[in-house]
């Protein structure tokens, strides 16, 4: 089979949805080329963790990459990204240069494109990330392992948004604890919190390619027995209390749904929020302080946001 790569030149801001765009249109596989990965001293923390080649990214604005198959509908597909992309504009989300270029690779290429940017990654004091190709042996006995595979998932698990979630997780779960996870794309931080000893996980997306994917991510880290995942949209009509909500998605998705999470957290339960780009951090604070929610910790990393907010509880 014949496949095409799309390569979209835009900005830090838009990968998230640019992202999301493209695996609504059927991509298979995304890989980000973002030349600030070229000088993150990430060794001062976790140690070096694997080389980059500077050839490989641009010199300004951040590389979206995906790989479409090449049938009569390609043309279609590619102008419905655009289209999307373009509208983004309309959420006050920056797309950058948003160039677009196709280019045409074969099946070998395209399964392999995107393995020399996924490496065994420490993301916090308890988490690797780990794709599953790789060998890898722990460096600590009490290290957990989440074993992901980015050619069936949406992401890696490694984008500072995911981070700060995990790290979030490690804060806020505490054993026998129920969560929530809105949008929960490839199930990372599901798994996550199955891995903390939280009781039940529920997860939902209303994407069924993400639900698949989160279902066998589940699996192969055999956490099938205390996660569950399925397709909803946001909170609706969801019921049940849980002690915590996670929620890795746009602050404009966020802002849509505080509420319903105030509603669904237990009293003294927290709600973790990511997936923010710093010029909304207000606008986001502002909603949940709105729907009644405490802010208890502002979390930044690269140009990232996430935000742990506190639900009362009752006196």
């Amino acid at each position: 089979m014949k496949w095409s790569e799309i390569s979209i030149l835009t900005s830090n801001e838009a990968i998230e949805p640019v992202s999301h765009i493209l695996h609504e249109s059927g991509a298979s596989g995304v890989v980000i080329e973002d030349p600030f990965d070229l000088i993150k001293e990430r060794e001062d923390m976790f140690g070096e963790i694997y080389q980059l080649n500077p050839e490989d990214y641009p010199s300004e604005g951040v590389l979206v990459k995906a790989y479409l198959p090449v049938n009569s509908f390609l043309g279609e597909t590619v102008e419905e990204i655009k289209e999307g992309i373009t509208n983004l504009v309309t959420y006050d989300i920056d797309i950058g240069e948003n160039k677009v270029e196709i280019s045409e690779v074969n099946e070998e290429e395209w399964a392999t494109a995107w393995k020399k940017y996924y490496h065994p990654v420490k993301i916090s004091d308890k988490f690797t990330i780990v794709p599953t190709w790789e060998d890898y042996t722990p460096v600590h006995s009490d290290e957990l392992i989440i074993e992901l595979d980015p050619g069936m998932a949406f992401g890696t698990g490694t984008h500072p948004t995911t981070v700060m979630c995990i790290q979030a997780l490690e804060r806020t779960v505490k054993p026998d604890d129920s969560v929530i996870d809105v949008g929960t794309g490839s199930g990372v931080l599901s798994i996550a919190a199955a891995m903390l000893a939280a009781d039940e996980v529920r997860a939902y997306d209303l994407d069924e390619v993400a639900v698949r994917s989160a279902r066998l991510n589940v699996k192969l880290n055999k956490v099938q027995n205390r996660v569950t995942i399925d397709q909803n949209n946001l909170l609706n009509g969801i019921t049940g209390q849980a002690d915590v909500i996670v929620a890795n998605i746009l602050a404009e998705i966020i802002l849509r749904f505080t509420v319903d999470a105030f509603e669904l957290v237990k009293p003294g339960g927290s709600f973790i929020t990511s997936g923010i780009i710093g010029p909304k951090k207000e606008q986001v604070k502002d909603a949940l302080e709105a729907a009644g929610f405490l802010i208890e910790e502002v979390m930044v990393m690269e140009d990232w946001v996430a935000i742990i907010a506190k639900k009362p509880t009752l006196e």
